[in-house]
């Protein structure tokens, strides 16, 4: 479960925000996303590591429900949403493969709750309790113990620009976190379906 369940939360984090100081200015800023395009470098920091693992990879999101978050270096992996069906790939000896298992069933449950974080209604959550903080920044922390052991709490920074944001830290314990920050962002750029769709 852990696995799948972080692997979903940046993605679902960069689908909507932008710039707020209100739930209302946020929802407003979520109705004016089509959709959106970045680049990202993720650091893993852990207390046993001297360095954190650095990964980069690109996103994609389009509205209705479409996404593909893709990890290119150093390993390359992919999850897309297209059309309700959730897919993961993984690169190996014969190419990227599909991977199917209890990941999955964790990332089902947390886009269950895509709905509402598009519409920028994370006051409305069943898993997180939201809090708006002053700087421009959104800290979700889970409401079920279940998912307290997985992780304490995120940290969404928001860009000024409406739509984007410059990061999201997902901290699993006080010294052990993951930060994902957005570069070369673009919205409301039409993307081709094939970018979401992934050969059997």
């Amino acid at each position: 479960m852990k696995n799948g369940f972080i692997w979903c939360i940046p993605v679902l984090a960069f689908l909507c925000l932008g710039w707020a100081e209100s739930w209302e200015a946020l929802r407003a800023a979520a109705g004016s996303v089509s959709s959106v395009q970045a680049e990202f470098v993720q650091e893993k920091h852990l207390p046993i590591l001297a360095k954190p693992l650095v990964s980069k990879g690109v996103f994609y999101y389009q509205t209705p429900q479409s996404l593909r978050w893709e990890y290119r270096w150093p390993l390359k992996s992919i999850l897309t949403m297209h059309d309700g069906r959730i897919r993961r790939f993984a690169d190996g000896p014969s190419g990227m493969t599909e991977k199917r298992g209890a990941g999955l069933d964790a990332m089902q449950l947390v886009m269950q709750e895509i709905t509402q974080w598009l519409a920028g209604r994370f006051e409305e959550s069943t898993i997180f309790e939201a809090r708006l903080v002053p700087g421009g920044r959104i800290v979700l922390t889970p409401r079920q113990e279940a998912f307290r052991k997985v992780i304490q709490s995120i940290v969404l920074v928001l860009a000024e620009r409406p739509g984007t944001i410059d990061s999201v830290t997902i901290y699993e314990s006080p010294d052990a976190y993951t930060r994902m920050v957005f570069s070369r962002t673009v919205l409301n750029q039409r993307i081709d379906d094939s970018i979401f769709q992934m050969k059997e």
